[in-house]
């Protein structure tokens, strides 16, 4: 017996009941840290500001975002509660998350950084034996480089910061050395370095629209000249870096020819040494004030002999420059060791003696493992060990 049934009288019930509406997701509020003037004003126009009056507001809220550090709308008393409670609605002040903070004893700070699931970087602050200091930022996660002497070198490109994510690297420093208000009077962190992870010139828009943001006296200011940023050759780069930024400029070198900078640095084998140093005299603005700084590691047996630096002074003829001497950090795995004390300081003697200061850096931050590349090898070597756990877990559980 077949059995029909008859449901056209809960089809039309169904037809005069509301339909179900899925609850309205809230959109998710944005961070105004990084945002331009321009931008920020677009922003106060989104949320309904007169044209007229959105200039001013979003001069005011920029103020409060890049001089006072805000965190909090709560605090923008020239700001009206309407406005606030919109932007509260809208937006946040929020830095990228903190996922680990180490002091050295030697005063060094390091931040590890994550801004979205597996973006990590990291960002060093020196301080200096007077009070004053640089921050060493990242411009990139990983890096397309292969220095074989870099540790960084060794991991592989994620993706590009953002200039919103390069300066919260310096706002996330000021918030932990309390140096808000953006007041110049006894402040520790007085320069910025892009020596971090990655290589600047390959993400040059968003460092040069960083730097824009650093460098602007009503802002965080820290003016250009206390700003550097070093390639390590990318050389139809240098000049446009220069033109737009006006930054000084340093040279991961490392090499004074060719055969041995391929083996450091390989990209020299696209951009070779005389190249490079046509690029480097052409630096806008390039003077006794304004000298190019070259790094150069001092790798035992590989590049510290009294003949390299003779070769370096040769190299240097006619660029106001000065040398880092900087000693090697070990990493695991490293085929290099570091030139011991002697050598380094005669290697410095013979550049000091043709002119060029050649300070010796000093190593900082090693009981927290603060040099360029180690902290971030140990997020990566920790998320490599808890996933093989998981798989191993996985591979014991019964199907």
């Amino acid at each position: 017996m077949t059995v029909t049934l008859d449901l056209s009288h809960r089809r039309a019930a169904a037809a005069d009941s509301p339909a179900t509406v899925a609850p309205e997701t809230a959109p998710a509020r944005t961070s105004l840290v990084g945002l331009t003037l321009d931008e920020m004003r677009e922003a106060v126009l989104a949320l309904g500001v007169e044209p007229k009056k959105a200039k001013m507001r979003a001069q005011q809220i920029w103020r409060w975002v890049y001089f006072f550090g805000a965190r909090d709308f709560g605090v923008m008393t020239d700001i009206g509660k309407d406005l606030r409670a919109l932007l509260e609605v809208h937006h946040t002040l929020d830095r990228p998350e903190v996922i680990e903070r180490l002091v050295s004893a030697d005063g060094t700070r390091k931040w590890l950084i994550r801004s979205a699931p597996g973006v990590e970087f990291e960002t060093v602050f020196i301080p200096d034996v007077a009070r004053s200091g640089a921050l060493c930022v990242s411009s990139q996660v990983g890096c397309t480089l292969t220095c074989t002497f870099c540790h960084t070198g060794t991991q592989k490109l994620v993706r590009n910061l953002t200039a919103a994510e390069i300066v919260a690297q310096v706002m996330i420093a000021r918030d932990d050395l309390d140096e808000w208000p953006s007041t110049t009077d006894g402040r520790a962190l007085t320069n910025i370095v892009f020596m971090g992870m990655g290589e600047p010139l390959y993400n040059l828009d968003e460092v040069a629209k960083a730097i824009d943001l650093i460098s602007d006296g009503e802002g965080i200011s820290i003016g250009r000249r206390r700003i550097t940023v070093s390639t390590s050759g990318v050389v139809p780069k240098i000049e446009e870096l220069g033109n737009r930024t006006g930054a000084m400029l340093a040279i991961s070198l490392h090499a004074t020819n060719d055969a041995l900078r391929d083996v450091l640095v390989p990209l020299n084998k696209k951009y070779p040494l005389a190249e490079l140093m046509a690029a480097i005299k052409a630096y806008p603005g390039l003077n006794n004030a304004k000298r190019v700084t070259f790094e150069y590691v001092m790798l035992k047996g590989v590049n510290d002999s009294p003949s390299e630096a003779r070769a370096l002074v040769k190299l240097l003829a006619g660029v106001p420059a000065k040398v880092n001497l900087i000693p090697f950090n070990p990493w695991p795995g490293t085929a290099y060791e570091c030139s011991d004390w002697k050598t380094i300081h005669a290697f410095a003697d013979i550049v000091n003696r043709a002119g060029y200061s050649a300070p010796i850096r000093t190593p900082r931050g090693r009981d927290i493992l603060a040099a360029c590349g180690q902290l971030r090898s140990e997020s990566v070597k920790t998320r490599a060990s808890v996933a093989l756990k998981e798989r191993l877990a996985a591979a014991d559980t019964p199907t």
